[in-house]
């Protein structure tokens, strides 16, 4: 294989690893879906092999061609970029696996106030008007249950938002204040 063939294909490893690997973390932000998760992890194993399989073979083709040495090197630390990039990804992921993302909605008739989030990490909404929503991240902190309290028209109403939740099963929820939800966890 020819040197300009070596680095076109190293590039292109490069630049197709890291579209393929930023589209399955975004959608895996965007959904929590644990298929998303396991995909991402074959991902890394696979692109891991195949990158480290061109980055040796660029290595190879580097120590016999002197007169494309800086070339080919530059295009080795181009797909050593991918690393500290994949990194970022399975520590951001890691947060996501022990935290629950609930967006709370005011599905009742009247404004609510004083909206205490109990149980794992905890928050706080101060108000929701009608039909309003707010996204809350609560920590997972252990075994825990997630519940709420809060005041309309000046009466303290409480709720259970997730019955038990624990490290590692962090998920995107949303939840309808004072109306109908499917039973979480």
């Amino acid at each position: 294989m020819t040197t300009e063939r070596h680095i076109k294909l190293g590039r292109q490893t490069a630049l197709i690893s890291f579209l393929l690997g930023t589209a399955i973390f975004g959608l895996y932000f965007l959904t929590s879906s644990f298929e998303l998760l396991f995909l991402g992890y074959g991902f890394i194993a696979l692109t891991g092999l195949i990158n480290v399989g061109i980055l040796i073979s660029i290595l190879v083709k580097a120590s016999k061609d002197k007169d494309n040495r800086k070339k080919l090197f530059t295009t080795c630390g181009l797909m050593l970029l991918n690393i500290p990039v994949m990194l970022f990804y399975c520590w951001v992921a890691m947060i996501l696996l022990n935290t629950m993302r609930i967006t709370f909605t005011n599905s009742t008739q009247t404004t609510l106030t004083n909206i205490n989030i109990i149980g794992c990490g905890g928050g706080q909404i101060d108000k929701l008007k009608i039909g309003e929503s707010e996204t809350v991240w609560v920590d997972i902190t252990g075994d825990c249950s997630i519940s709420i309290d809060y005041l309309s028209n000046g009466q303290k109403k409480e709720e259970s938002v997730a019955g038990y939740v624990t490290n590692s099963m962090g998920q995107k929820m949303k939840y309808n204040i004072g109306g109908q939800n499917e039973e979480q966890f």
